[in-house]
């Protein structure tokens, strides 16, 4: 069953008002609703298409958390073959909210990393909601090491609210993981290609952000903070969220604008939960091209432009 958000109550009318055609025709087959479900379809695509041509950064915010919308799992399944998994960071234990491990992106070798939110209940609380504890960083980080050992290219997939805020997290030393496997996104010597499914909230995102090429999905959101974490600093009212969201420039079209991320991956009409396997193959596509344009570049010449990178961030801002 879809889950239609608040601002999609016009096109949630109009599907419903189909459903129920489709159901008295299939109860009785003297009854024809072809015609008029023909125009009903119509119409919700032309309310789709006129929704989601004007959506508010709060709106985008929405459907960049709809609970229907792929995550690093299903693009897994989809865009590598032979992803195996690797566990535990040799420090204290498994994080289950980083996936990280070894696959075949179009044949080639790659070493993968991304957070994973899970789609129900128990998925949710076995990868705690997307957000990693240090022992999810210090992974990526051993992950990250042996790519730049063997020579593999790395593929990066987001989607976090921010790392666990939890005492246990902070007194394992959480902000020093980020910054560890920040540092090593910086360091090392192979391609990093990264994308931004969801939500890429705080240091959590860029601890596995810091790449060559940032690309984010059309509907998606990429900042330093959530906007009810925003609205509950600056007001101290964590309803004034949607105010929030439309002050910090949060969306692909801003952060493209500034020059943060290199580009948007166009979304099917409605969103990426709409038809997931088209989204995940324009994803795969745009990864193809970034990583054939980099790998031409030698190891310390990516490293020099990639810290570059970053570098005129803070200075065309």
């Amino acid at each position: 069953m879809h889950n239609y958000l608040d601002f999609e109550k016009p096109i949630s009318d109009l599907e419903g008002k189909i459903h129920e055609l489709r159901k008295l025709a299939e109860e009785d087959e003297s009854i024809d609703t072809t015609d008029e479900v023909g125009r009903l379809e119509v119409r919700a695509r032309e309310a789709m298409a006129d929704i989601y041509a004007k959506l508010t950064p709060w709106q985008k915010t929405q459907v960049a958390r709809h609970p229907q919308r792929p995550h690093f799992l299903d693009f897994a399944g989809q865009l590598f073959d032979e992803f195996t998994p690797l566990a535990g960071d040799r420090k204290f234990a498994e994080d289950e909210a980083i996936q990280a491990g070894l696959g075949r992106f179009n044949g080639e070798p790659v070493a993968i990393i991304g957070q994973e939110k899970g789609n129900d209940t128990k998925s949710r609380l076995k990868h705690n909601f997307g957000s990693a504890r240090p022992e999810g960083y210090r992974k990526a980080i051993r992950v990250m090491e042996m790519a730049d050992r063997f020579g593999l290219p790395i593929i990066t997939l987001i989607d976090t609210a921010g790392a666990y805020p939890g005492i246990g997290a902070e007194e394992r030393g959480q902000a020093e993981a980020i910054a560890r496997s920040t540092e090593m996104c910086l360091n090392v010597r192979v391609p990093i290609v990264s994308v931004v499914l969801g939500e890429g909230g705080s240091g959590g995102a860029i601890a596995i952000a810091t790449g060559d090429r940032v690309y984010m999905l059309e509907h998606a959101i990429y900042s330093v903070i959530s906007p009810e974490g925003a609205a509950s600093i600056l007001w101290r009212d964590s309803t004034r969220a949607k105010e929030a969201a439309s002050n910090m420039k949060i969306t692909a079209e801003d952060l493209k604008a500034f020059g943060i991320i290199d580009g948007i991956i166009q979304e099917p009409v409605g969103g990426a939960h709409r038809d997931p396997q088209a989204v995940i193959a324009r994803t795969g596509d745009v990864i193809a091209d970034a990583l054939r344009e980099l790998s031409a570049k030698p190891g310390d010449l990516l490293r020099k432009d990639r810290r570059q990178r970053y570098l005129n961030i803070g200075r065309q801002l």
